[in-house]
């Protein structure tokens, strides 16, 4: 959905209704996506309501996942192959929290807040805040206050934020050992006694996968969102503008039109949003979904796409995402070819940290299965091969082109798409001034 979609200059119910679904459709899918991601159980192996079904979670804890993704996993698309998962939700309402960080060593790593509206407010990790061994004063926005000496102050801008965690691990038992020691060592604990900070919290979901809400489910919990996360002041007045539809109340208009024409816009705006993907064109056929820094601002449509697509993306100066889904002539890419990447010398990915690119099947959106198990391919795997001038040349194709050769596999008769992941890219790539090379078909 276009900048125009919002920007339109409609006096119309369904105009106004479209606007007010861009605006909020952040806030019900973090409050989806806590339910989906906060453990029913707690580090006792307690469940947090005496029924299973119940929407009760816990919240105030890490869950981490201790292996690298593979093609048997199915339940994340477009999954990365170079790092471990840690994910905690944070209830900062009764008061602040303290993050224990041990210390890393030479590991990449790194924590991501997000708040409610989606965006990134805050890191910490090898690129913000070193490696050594840290903890982490998390406070919402009504705590006054000192900081103990020694930690380092985060301010949410809400009571909710969800934190993400990425850790460099090589796929060795012996790495993936000491990096679930490092996981191990994360904690969370209320800063006023130093108690471990499991909370139980109503996620207002049943697990049921809904592609579309119900309206009136949609407004009760954008309203809730907004009760924990307010709207900046500078957007009171827009705000308001959508109290029509029950937006701000969590309860259903008593006006017919109004609430036939939310009604009606909803889906059309979760559908529209599904189809929006491309982002920024970056040339060669690449283009990268995200471009955000520290937050969107007033750009609510590409918030909302983001939020529908790619919920709990980080900065670009984190993390980058760049996507391949054609060749040099603007052609599909088939796993029934045979492609080349190139990247000439001293353009290779511009890091400071580390790069990879990733094989994904187009139809499902996971990792293909192949004779090597190898998914991903970059500046950390072993044996990689440079030409004499010191380019870089890739195979990607679903048959062993030789000895030699750089291959990263493909899914034979299958379509494909690539992402290169760069993790503390540089300029060059945050400017969008890098060139990235096309995929060039051999046959």
């Amino acid at each position: 959905m276009s900048h125009s979609t919002l920007s339109q200059a409609s006096t119309s119910l369904e105009g106004l209704a479209r606007r007010a679904v861009l605006y909020s459709l952040p806030l019900y899918e973090m409050a989806r996506m806590r339910a989906a991601t906060c453990p029913r159980r707690g580090p006792a192996g307690e469940f947090a309501a005496s029924d299973r079904d119940s929407t009760v979670r816990w919240c105030n804890g890490f869950t981490h996942s201790r292996a690298l993704l593979t093609p048997a996993n199915r339940e994340v698309v477009s999954p990365n192959n170079d790092t471990l998962y840690d994910n905690a939700w944070l209830d900062l309402g009764d008061g602040p929290l303290v993050i224990e960080v041990p210390d890393m060593g030479d590991r990449y790593w790194t924590l991501g807040l997000l708040d409610f509206w989606t965006n990134p407010f805050a890191y910490a990790g090898r690129r913000t805040t070193g490696n050594r061994a840290q903890r982490l004063f998390v406070h919402g926005p009504r705590w006054r206050g000192t900081v103990p000496e020694g930690m380092i102050r985060i301010g949410a801008p809400g009571d909710d934020a969800w934190l993400i965690g990425r850790m460099l691990v090589d796929p060795n038992d012996d790495d993936l050992a000491a990096a679930h020691r490092l996981q191990d060592a994360y904690a969370i604990r209320r800063a006023s006694d130093g108690a471990p900070a499991w909370k139980r919290t109503d996620s207002g979901f049943d697990g049921r996968r809904i592609e579309v809400p119900e309206p009136e489910a949609y407004l009760r919990v954008v309203a809730e969102a907004l009760a924990r996360t307010p709207a900046p002041a500078s957007e009171a007045g827009l705000l308001a503008s959508f109290a029509a539809f029950g937006l701000v109340d969590g309860r259903p208009t008593e006006d017919r039109q109004a609430r036939e024409a939310f009604t009606r816009v909803l889906p059309q705006v979760y559908h529209a949003l599904r189809e929006d993907v491309q982002g920024t064109q970056l040339g060669g056929g690449w283009h990268v979904p995200i471009t955000i820094r520290t937050g969107y601002g007033d750009d609510y449509p590409t918030r909302a796409r983001v939020a529908r697509n790619l919920i709990g993306a980080l900065g670009i100066e984190e993390a980058m995402y760049p996507v391949c889904e054609v060749d040099a002539q603007g052609r599909a890419l088939s796993g029934s070819a045979r492609y080349e990447i190139h990247f000439a010398p001293g353009l290779s990915p511009q890091v400071d940290a580390f790069w990879s690119l990733t094989m994904y099947r187009r139809r499902d959106c996971l990792l293909v299965e192949n004779p090597i198990d190898r998914h991903s391919i970059g500046d950390r795997t072993p044996g990689l091969v440079r030409e004499p001038d010191g380019s870089l040349r890739i195979r990607l194709q679903a048959v062993d082109p030789g000895v030699g050769s750089n291959w990263l596999p493909s899914p034979a008769d299958d379509d494909f798409y690539l992402i290169l992941r760069l993790y503390q890219p540089r300029e060059a790539h945050l400017q969008m001034q890098f060139t990235y090379p096309p995929l060039r078909r051999l046959d």
